[in-house]
């Protein structure tokens, strides 16, 4: 009796080879994107609690009556305050810029964070002037 091998042959692991090659050529491009995506996402992040610390130093003005108080009120009239709002100082790598609010309490304008390449705006709010 002639005992028959089992197994694939060549040419089936050859055809596999070639459909994991062109699955990884299709899906490199995403993951080689994926950190852009995460810089504008850390960047929009930033930008989200800055304008929400103005927020807050704006409503804290607004029950003081617009006087500067500790840990209720603090000046703003300059994009660059928003540093000083955020709990831990601006992350390293990041700057703020735009057009500033003003001594006005109550105006507002956009203003800019930029790190890692991207940008995001955020309104601010000027306070405790």
């Amino acid at each position: 009796m002639k005992s028959r091998q089992a197994g694939f042959t060549m040419i089936e692991l050859i055809v596999v080879i070639v459909i994991l090659g062109v699955l990884a050529a299709t899906a490199l491009p995403k993951f080689i994107d994926m950190k852009s995506d995460a810089q504008a996402a850390s960047v929009a992040g930033v930008a989200g609690a800055a304008a929400s610390a103005m927020n807050l130093n704006y409503a804290g003005c607004a029950l003081t009556g617009n006087v500067v108080t500790a840990n209720k009120c603090v000046k703003v009239s300059a994009c660059a305050d928003a540093s000083g709002l955020l709990q831990g100082g601006l992350p390293t790598g990041y700057t703020l810029g735009g057009t500033d609010p003003g001594t006005t309490n109550g105006s507002t304008s956009t203003c800019t964070v930029t790190g890692g390449g991207q940008t995001s705006n955020f309104t601010a709010i000027a306070a405790g002037n």
